[in-house]
């Protein structure tokens, strides 16, 4: 069981580093996207830094979440098993 436990963590982290990497993805993507719009529309006006810089710390927040401050995802799983401990001895 202890095996099946370490796989589970395991995958969580997994999940978790795949989600920041696919937020990283589509922010690169929608970013460049804009600035194309926003170099061909208004050469004269810079206004795509505001999305940028908005949503870019939404991205850094994420990517402290994953990997700097891990231990969310470690307090998740430990109040998943307490609740299902509960809901156990209530049966």
């Amino acid at each position: 069981m202890e095996n099946s436990e370490a796989y589970q963590a395991a995958k969580k982290r997994v999940e978790a580093k795949m989600g920041f990497y696919t937020h990283l993805s589509v922010y690169v993507a929608v970013i460049l996207f804009l600035a194309v719009i926003d170099f061909v529309s208004s050469p004269g006006t810079i206004w795509v830094q505001w999305p940028m810089m908005g949503w870019g710390i939404a991205v850094v927040l994420h990517a402290l979440a994953v990997f700097v401050f891990p231990g969310r995802y470690a307090v998740t799983e430990k109040m998943i098993e307490k609740e299902m401990s509960k809901s156990r001895t209530q049966s």
